[in-house]
Parts: C-alpha cells; structure tokens; sequence
C-alpha cells in the first residue's frame, strides 16, 4: 500500500476550508479522512472513523477543546467538515472516571456536549478517540490487518510481523468498555504508533494529520507484505459440471426464491435487487471444496453484519439444462437458511432481559459455485454494498487461511452487534418510495414519451433500465436517473433477449416491461406499398411480441409475476386518414396485450396497453405507478 498524501493537494484542501472558515486541523482532517476512505482495502461503506482534537470558538466568543470526529451517516470517501462535528473534549474526559456506561447514556451524554446540536450523532467509538492523547487518530477495518487477527491464534503472528511497534486489544463490543480498554492498553504501551483490536480493525494516531495517516499506510503495509510472502490462498476446487448455467438465467431464479411473501400465493412479494460478482478470487472462493466450512464461520468483522448478516447462502451449482433442479436445490437451502437464521435467533435473544423483534431472516450474500456471487438487497445501491462487502470477505478469508486457521469473533458478539440499536442506527429508516424492489425495462427508452416514462419510475424508487436503438442517448437518459441504459433493436430477437439477459445479469431480473419503441409508418392503405406495410409490422406489432416473450420467459422464471405495459397508441381504437401503417400493427398490439393478460394472469403477470396521444411525457405512467405500487 502506497501513500497518496501530497503537499500540493494538502494544501489546497487547507486553502479552500479557511477560506470559508474551517480551520487548518479541521481542513487537514478532512484531506486524510478522504485518502483512507478512498480507498476500499482500509474502508468500505460508512466504516471507520478518524478524530481531531483542535480548538474552536463557540458562540460566546470563547475558544474551546473540542474532538471532532465522524459523525453518524457520513462516508469517509467523500467527507466534507460538517461530517466531523465538535464535541466538547472537557465533557467527553469526565467520562474517564465511570466504572460503567450504558450505550443510551453514552449516546445522550455526546450529543449534549456537541458545540453544535444540531450536528449529527458522534461516531460510536468517539470515547475511544477522546481517551487516547494524540491529536489526530485514524481508525480502519484493514483486509490485511483482518487476515492477521481472525486467527485461531493471532498472538504470535502480530508479534511476528509488528513487534513492539503496536499493542494488542482484545475484542471489546465498541462503545464505552471498548474506549476504556484500549486507553489501559495504550497506557501500558504509550511509545506505540497504533492499536490492533482484535477480530475488528487498527488504530494508529500521530501529532499531525499526515503522521497518523501514514503510520495507518505503513503498518497496514507491513501486514500486506508478510501475507504476500506466505504466499497467496488457492482453495482445492470441486468439481464441476462441463456446462453451468449462465448468470441471466441464474439471477432471476436466484431472485424469485429470494423474495418474501405474505402466504404460498404470489400476492405482493417483496422483491430483492441482486449484484453479481466475478473475479478470478470469488471464483476460487466459492468453487472451493470447503466452502461450506470457511464461508459459514462468521463476518471478518462485526460491523459487516447489519448488511451481510452472519453467514452468506450457498446454493447447488447450477448445472447447464438443470434448470428445474437447480431451482429445488435453491428452494431447499433458502428454506434452511431461514430456520437456520431463526434458531440462531431464538439461540441468542432467549438469554436477554429485554427480547429483541427478530429482523428478516433472508441472506444478504448468495454464494453460487462455479459462478460467482450475489450481493442482495432492497435496492441496487444496497447489493452494491453487501457484494463489496461480501468481495472483501472473500479476500480477508483466503489470506486468513493461508497464514493460519481463520477465526473471527464468535457467534454470540456477532448477535450484540447486528442487534445493536446503535449499529442498526446506521442503516436507513426512511420509508421506501411506492416501486422501490422493482426493476423495469423501458424500450425506446430515449424519447420523449419513453424519457419520461423512466424519469418517473426511477423518482418512485424502481431500479430502471433504458433501452433504445440509439444506445448513446439511452446512456444520457439512464445517467440522469441512476439507471442502466443499453442499445437495443426490438426487431432484432437476438438483440432483445441479450439486452434481457444483460438487465438480469444487472439487477437480478425484470418485474415491469414498457414495451414503448414504435415509429410512424404513413400511406394510404389502398395504395402503400407491401415493403412499408411489413416494416411497420416488424417494429410496432412484432418488436413488441418479441419484448414480451423475453419479459415473460424472465418473469417466469421469477415465480414472482410482472407487468406489461404496451403502447399501442390511439391508433389502435380511433385511426386517421393516412396512417394505416401504423394504425394496423398498433391494433393486433392492443390484442396483444389482452392475449397475455389471458395466458399469463394464472402466473400473476399482468399485461395493459396505453393509447396515447399527444401526451405530455412529465405527467405519463402516474396512474399505473400508482397501480404497481401495492406490490412491491
């Protein structure tokens, strides 16, 4: 690991924070939050924290010691100092003196002593960096460091590739026991340069902001460097079938089995988003014959949990024409998965005063060997976070078992922090917007009408995918909405099933189809000509056959129905001179839609059309949102 500190960057950083009244700790502060944010080795995802103890002046005119340190719902990437808010360093050292504190108290008693109120909650191991004397202090979940202290017995190894340059920290449920554990420990080796605590992460602190990140660079290296020279980890992989089954066909299965229902029927499911990953080190993970051993021991580190949960699901490979039996196998273990997860539940919550509400027993991380793996959640943002985190556990366990015997925390202290309130704390509590869960595909997706069609399902929370002959401006159009946008020719069946197969590949599946690419074919019917005729047809009546199909083959194999929604046009029932061509194919589209609401209404797919007309694209689609939004 190198370190991306720069005199010139540092100072700009310094320059642009005074200029609007930050000061140069504060400004420095930021700069290196950022470096290690940045960098997803050290920190994934609103982990970690850093501190910096400066003066400031309150209200009264009066300078005052302060910590600031991350506060709650800030990344560390992208930190700005609003993120880092002031808290009152005489108050928090009065805390020193106390045998015990609740988490309640602890939370309270820091949000009293903010200079500002309305300032977010300080991070909850903002003690820890109060209790210890240097000025600045950086806190990270490094993957190496991990790899060193989710040992069977990590003493000898620390000793190993550290020496006295470091003290070790038992593992502490982070809070107020934790701060004053490493306080003690740091006072019994004041002339070290940072703390392991053990099955969690490194402290290192230093007089300036660059000496504190550095020594985070350079201890960090260390462990790198001797896990590099144990060479790395290759698990013995099983063996696997000559043909798997590719991911789009995998996903939706994958997905459709994930989704929770309020019966056996499919009345209002509540979807999953999926996130596939590939690398040449998932693969070996997830292929390997012991998978079932090390994959299912526990998080790396305890934070990981409120967002992978315990343990991953691990399903059948999928073999290439297996496609029912890999679906059972699917089923199968989902349902183990969730016994499992109730007993570990009933297992830990039994021996509480106080019984906690049980959270969705449902996997966060799908393992899939011979593949790869799934990142699961309520949004793509959300698998986006549970696949990058699953990615980095595959990295800390390989490099923990080819050193030694991986062993992170145990089950138990597991259960304290994924049922912490201060941890759930972190996870949003916003109510989902009304088409959050769902992925919807819109063809010509680029226009006016189809434009807007996307900009509203994406403003209702859906996860949305553009598609249109012009893949450029599919780009532009999925860009502003935080979309996929792909080049797609309805008329092409090739084309159309891998724009599908992409959309699973992306999300997991397909839940709502707007078949809207049509174009305006003109003539007198007595007199136009064939070639016209039949061009017409192959994009307003057949590009909508063939989108469809590929919806329905998906939605099938979701197991969890759908929407189609056609725009047949006002064509379709009040025609006008001249445009026959296009009046003709738009009214077998219109029984289109009536023919698959008939054949697959018992599968819970719904199919619609829309006659549209001189519409006004920012208002479209707002009665068929409100429609879609009762199934989620």
């Amino acid at each position: 690991m190198k370190s991306t500190w720069t005199d010139k960057e540092a100072a700009e950083t310094v320059a642009r924070y005074t200029h609007e009244g930050v000061n140069e700790d504060l400004a420095l502060r930021v700069y290196t939050t950022r470096l290690l944010g940045r960098n997803p080795l050290l920190v994934l995802h609103g982990g970690g924290n850093t501190s910096v103890k400066t003066t400031v002046t309150d209200l009264l005119g009066e300078d005052v010691q302060v910590l600031c340190v991350k506060g709650s719902g800030w990344d560390m990437a992208d930190i700005e100092p609003p993120g880092l808010p002031a808290v009152r360093m005489e108050l928090l050292l009065k805390l020193r003196s106390l045998k015990m504190l609740s988490d309640e108290d602890m939370v309270r008693f820091q949000r009293g002593a903010l200079l500002d109120p309305s300032s977010p909650n300080p991070s909850v191991e903002t003690l820890l960096h109060s209790f210890l004397p240097h000025k600045f202090v950086d806190h990270t979940h490094s993957a190496a460091v991990l790899a060193l202290t989710d040992q069977c017995s990590d003493e000898p190894l620390l000793g190993e590739v550290y020496g006295d340059r470091v003290a070790l920290v038992d593992y502490v449920k982070p809070g107020f026991d934790l701060a004053q554990t490493a306080a003690q420990v740091y006072e019994a080796h004041p002339e070290v340069e940072g703390l392991i605590l053990r099955k969690h992460g490194i402290f290192s602190f230093g007089a300036t902001a660059r000496e504190a990140y550095e020594r985070m660079v350079n201890l960090v290296t260390l462990a790198e460097n001797y896990i590099t020279a144990m060479g790395g980890g290759v698990f013995p992989s099983v063996e696997l079938p000559t043909e798997l089954s590719p991911v789009s066909e995998v996903a939706p299965i994958v997905r459709g089995l994930l989704a929770v229902r309020g019966d056996e029927s499919m009345v209002d499911p509540v979807r999953v988003v999926l996130d596939f990953r590939a690398s040449e080190a998932v693969l070996n993970y997830v292929t390997g014959m012991e998978v079932g051993r090390y994959a299912q021991i526990g998080v790396v580190t305890p934070d990981h949990v409120i967002r992978t949960k315990k343990n991953p699901l691990i399903v059948p490979t999928p073999e290439a024409g297996q496609g029912k039996a890999f679906r059972e196998g699917v089923r199968e273990m989902v349902e183990r998965y969730v016994a499992d997860y109730r007993a570990y539940f009933a297992r830990h919550d039994g021996v509480r005063e106080r019984p906690k509400k049980a959270l969705d027993p449902m996997p966060r991380v799908v393992l899939v060997p011979g593949l790869g793996l799934f990142g699961v959640g309520s949004s793509a943002a959300a698998a986006r976070i549970a696949a990058d985190l699953a990615e980095n556990t595959v990295r800390v366990i390989t490099d923990a078992e080819a050193i030694g015997a991986y062993q992170p925390v145990d089950e138990a202290a597991t259960f304290d922090i994924e049922y912490w309130s201060l941890e759930q704390a972190k996870l949003s509590k916003d109510a989902e917007k009304p088409l959050a869960r769902q992925v919807v595909m819109i063809t010509g997706g680029a226009g006016g009408i189809g434009g807007a069609t996307a900009r509203a399902f994406a403003t209702h929370g859906a996860e949305v995918a553009v598609l249109d002959l012009d893949g450029g401006k599919a780009e532009e159009v999925a860009v502003g909405i935080n979309g996929l946008g792909m080049r797609c020719d309805v008329t092409d069946g090739d084309d159309v099933r891998a724009a599908f197969d992409g959309v699973c590949e992306e999300y997991g599946g397909v839940d709502i189809v707007i078949s809207n690419a049509g174009a305006a074919w003109q003539g007198k019917i007595g007199e136009v000509d064939d070639r016209t005729l039949r061009e017409s047809f192959e994009l307003n009546f057949f590009g909508h056959q063939t989108v469809a199909q590929n919806a329905v083959r998906v939605m099938l194999a979701q197991g969890t129905g759908g929407a189609l929604l056609f725009n047949a046009s006002k064509q379709a029932v009040n025609p006008g001179s001249s445009f026959g061509p296009y009046g003709l194919p738009k009214a077998a589209t219109l029984f289109l839609a009536k023919q698959y609401a008939l054949e697959y209404g018992h599968a819970g797919i719904r199919s619609n059309s829309i006659n549209a007309d001189r519409v006004n694209t920012g208002m479209f689609t707002d009665g068929f949102l409100e429609e879609r939004a009762g199934a989620r």
